[in-house]
């Protein structure tokens, strides 16, 4: 990576960039609104739903079976009379009234699924649980707000106040840095002491490459850089040259 003589000199400040908190705030109201449909399907969906599969059976259990019983009795002719006085299907042509078609007419499904009282429940847990995830997605974007990842001449403070000097940086992986414009750097103050991980996250804080450059000037360790892909030879031969 090459450096310029401006990225040599000077304070560095990179704050948070637009793109992040366009990208929280996307997360947090998609997160919110889950759990806001989650909470819906418990107190709305599942039991409307339920209620529709409680007229399939009243359909299925009562209404064929009094069909099925007028027929049997010769008495089809008077029970759809009766059926159709109470506003409700009663066949026609001497067929059975079909619940395909009475569920068609208000729209409901053919096949619905019946929820369990355990199914409900669970709707409101996890219509809770995103929402909250959701609500913390969005304080951490909040308390982002004031934060920036600085450099000076000779060290970087990270954003969490930590800092670095350049001297004690021994490792350094760009691998990442060209997709997610992300690189990873080791430090330790002396040789028993563990060594500590920063990251340099150039799409959350903006102009973070300066800083990188500036500590590549510097750097005298481990630099540990994306390979280039090699193209196979054997594969791009032309079969017509055997």
């Amino acid at each position: 990576m090459e450096s310029t003589p401006a990225a040599t000199s000077g304070p560095i400040v990179c704050r948070v960039t637009p793109w992040y908190f366009r990208r929280m705030g996307m997360m947090t109201a998609m997160l919110i609104a889950m759990g806001l449909y989650f909470l819906y399907d418990g107190k709305y969906g599942y039991p409307e739903t339920n209620k529709i599969a409680d007229q399939k059976d009243w359909f299925e259990q009562t209404l064929l079976k009094g069909y099925d019983e007028a027929k049997a009795a010769n008495r089809l002719e008077e029970w759809v009379k009766e059926t159709e006085a109470k506003g409700l299907p009663a066949g026609k042509n001497g067929e059975p009234p079909r619940w395909v078609s009475y569920a068609a007419e208000r729209g409901w499904p053919e096949k619905p699924h019946r929820y369990t009282e355990r199914e409900i429940t669970a709707q409101f847990w996890w219509g809770g649980a995103t929402i909250l995830v959701g609500l913390g997605v969005g304080v951490a974007m909040l308390l982002n707000r004031t934060k920036v990842l600085r450099a000076e001449a000779d060290h970087l403070i990270t954003p969490e106040g930590v800092s670095i000097p350049f001297a004690q940086v021994f490792k350094v992986d760009t691998r990442k840095w060209d997709n997610k414009g992300l690189a990873y750097l080791w430090h330790r103050s002396d040789s028993s002491v563990s060594p500590q991980k920063a990251v340099i996250d150039d799409l959350k804080y903006d102009g973070a490459v300066r800083i990188l450059e500036r500590l590549m000037v510097h750097f005298k360790g481990e630099l540990i850089e994306k390979q280039p892909e090699i193209e196979d030879d054997t594969a791009k031969k032309n079969p017509s040259d055997d």
